[in-house]
């Protein structure tokens, strides 16, 4: 969950909602919401302990077509896009730290980007410890940098506390918060990740609930500990356009410890991306595996035992995505454009996913649940009506700016059932061949 969304989106938040106190109760909004999907989310993968995830609970409540058009919108939108945000982003903190600006090589942030998706996938391709080793390394450097802001904070005596009450400027027309909603999302996305590898995992039924609740709940307050320290030490006024957590630190400890935050930032991002490249590829692969896509899609590595196909895939169109947007005149604006559907086709997915406890509470009645849902039904009711609200707001906002491209994640959704029988039409015909 910690990866890139927490040192990047703060900047973007205050862009758009100068008032603290709005944006913290975005970030604990938000947080619950994640943690009722993450409770919801431990009995289905105790349930269901299978690799795929949420593929694997949407095809046992909804059958094949929602598992394939779920399997369809990771392969060719959600995962790329997300891996090609998280690789942009990397980019443009390497060439941060080398001084050269987009303007003076429009092409470096692309390139860098490019480099860090071929790099991780192909280690990835190498061997599953060597993925994980890589991801426990990076989780260790980004938990800490995070931590040292926080604990930095309240012992510094730098800050001013009236920061987290005070509106420093009028809220934007139409209430700023839901242009807000994209960023907080995409930064909790996360949660669920664990659970494309439940059918990889020693002792899932006692391992997957623990890393999950654990996990969430950690991370929901330390995002919330961040937010407090950025505003503590940061006025919001001086938040867009920068790396928070580096001018925090900067605030605290001066320019050279700014540029060692700098490169754990680096360092968390790249763990991000790599935890990103780990864990969904098992969605394309689990299609392919049960016959619900093309069958080299579940091949795995002979050597390796690793889903090598599926990772060259999502890597190839993750690259793909980063040249067919980015726009030479504004290289900046590449992050943005590729989280504009990403967030809207991710969470929407998510919504279908949780919501498979009900259709599976009364279908599968007898079927073995180490744990059950804590506050069921109501924890997943909040998970689907709260992603729905935010969804809905992070919609309008977008296309009463003029940005459309959530539009067109929709519409990926839409096209994936007339491409389920299509293929369906291919592989019946093959097979009476």
């Amino acid at each position: 969950m910690i990866g890139g969304g927490i040192f990047r989106t703060p900047a973007s938040i205050s862009a758009v909602l100068p008032d603290p106190v709005l944006i913290l109760g975005l970030w604990f909004f938000f947080g619950i919401v994640s943690l009722c999907g993450a409770l919801t989310l431990a009995e289905l993968g105790t349930m269901l302990p299978k690799t795929g995830g949420m593929y694997v609970y949407l095809r046992a409540a909804f059958g094949d077509a929602a598992a394939f058009v779920f399997g369809w919108l990771y392969l060719v939108a959600a995962i790329p896009s997300g891996m090609a945000a998280l690789a942009v982003f990397f980019a443009e903190l390497v060439l941060g730290m080398m001084n050269i600006s987009s303007a003076e090589s429009p092409w470096g942030i692309p390139l860098v980007a490019i480099a860090a998706v071929s790099f991780l996938s192909a280690a990835n391709v190498a061997g599953v410890r060597l993925g994980a080793a890589i991801q426990s390394v990076f989780a260790v450097i980004k938990v800490g940098a995070l931590l040292a802001v926080v604990v930095g904070a309240v012992f510094s005596g730098a800050g001013e506390v009236s920061r987290w009450f005070v509106s420093e400027a009028p809220v934007a027309a139409g209430g700023g918060w839901p242009a807000a909603v994209k960023s907080v999302l995409f930064t909790y996305n996360g949660w669920v990740y664990i659970g494309f590898m439940a059918g990889e995992l020693k002792d899932p039924e006692r391992c997957l609930t623990r890393i999950i609740l654990v996990g969430t709940g950690a991370t929901i307050i330390l995002y919330l500990a961040a937010n407090l320290s950025y505003l503590y030490l940061l006025p919001l006024a001086a938040m867009p356009g920068t790396v928070v957590a580096k001018e925090a630190v900067r605030v605290l400890a001066g320019q050279p410890a700014a540029a060692v935050m700098g490169g754990c930032i680096l360092a968390s991002v790249f763990g991000a991306l790599n935890g990103v490249i780990l864990t969904k590829s098992r969605v394309a692969y689990a299609l392919g595996r049960d016959g619900l896509s093309f069958a080299w899609l579940g091949r795995a590595h002979p050597t390796r035992a690793t889903p090598y196909i599926s990772i060259l895939v999502q890597g190839v169109v993750a690259i793909g995505l980063i040249l067919l947007l980015r726009d030479a005149a504004r290289p900046l604006r590449l992050f943005d454009r590729l989280t504009a559907y990403f967030v809207l086709v991710e969470w929407l997915a998510l919504v279908f996913g949780v919501g498979a406890i009900f259709v599976l509470r009364r279908t599968m009645p007898h079927a073995r649940r180490p744990y059950r849902t804590l506050g069921y039904p109501v924890v997943p009711a909040i998970f689907v009506a709260g992603t729905l609200f935010g969804l809905s707001a992070l919609l309008w906002s977008a296309c009463s700016q003029g940005d459309f491209a959530p539009l067109g994640g929709l519409a990926l959704v839409a096209a994936g059932f007339p491409v389920y029988r299509i293929w369906r039409g291919w592989a019946g015909r093959r097979a009476e061949g």
